[in-house]
């Protein structure tokens, strides 16, 4: 499957909630796409919850089966709760963290500025959004890049205080992984539980 680059409403309204940011088109549509979209009243099986909920997780994040497969796999070989391992991963990716810090006002327009080289990890440029970012290191803007209208348009009145885990120092542009985010700061409405009953079957 490659990424997806179809109209993000239809996702909204498939899973009834706006997993790409505000979308009007759920106040208007509340129910799934499709010609019986409004008429279906099958009910879901306990499998298809779980997959349901492991796709929402693949387009909210932006990743594909095989390195969200990698990445489940690796949280499940760790110490610690697997599912909130998973889902510390997936925020340190570099897309969601210039994503976080406001730089870019979407995860799919932060995966562009990081594969357009406009992004540095510790003062060296990096174009792969899914470099895993380390407490400690510090992510910002590529200094000829500061002037781009998308940054500083996302930036503009950004408040940076809503992730806790994340530190922003507006004089040079750049943001500081202070540690992995604890669950109950990560705002994605994901039920992880589900994806690791998923895996585990």
């Amino acid at each position: 499957m490659a990424r997806y680059t179809g109209p993000k409403s239809r996702i909204a309204r498939k899973f009834g909630e706006g997993i790409f940011g505000a979308d009007k088109v759920l106040s208007k549509k509340n129910y799934p796409p499709g010609q019986h979209g409004n008429n279906r009243r099958r009910k879901t099986s306990e499998y298809g919850i779980m997959l349901a909920e492991k796709q929402k997780a693949k387009y909210t994040y932006g990743v594909l089966e095989r390195q969200f497969r990698n990445m489940f796999e690796k949280a499940a070989s760790a110490n610690g709760i697997t599912g909130e391992l998973l889902l510390q991963g997936l925020e340190a990716r570099l897309d969601n963290v210039v994503f976080r810090l406001g730089i870019a006002p979407t995860r799919a327009a932060a995966r562009q500025l990081v594969g357009h080289k406009h992004i540095t990890v510790d003062g060296k440029v990096v174009n792969i959004p899914s470099y895993s970012v380390k407490p400690g290191q510090i992510v910002g803007v590529r200094e000829r890049s500061k002037s781009l209208e998308v940054i500083a348009a996302s930036l503009a009145g950004f408040n940076h205080s809503k992730y806790p885990w994340l530190e922003w120092d507006e004089s040079i542009k750049a943001g500081k992984m202070l540690h992995k985010p604890e669950r109950a700061d990560i705002p994605e409405n994901i039920k992880e539980h589900l994806i690791v009953e998923l895996y585990s079957k």
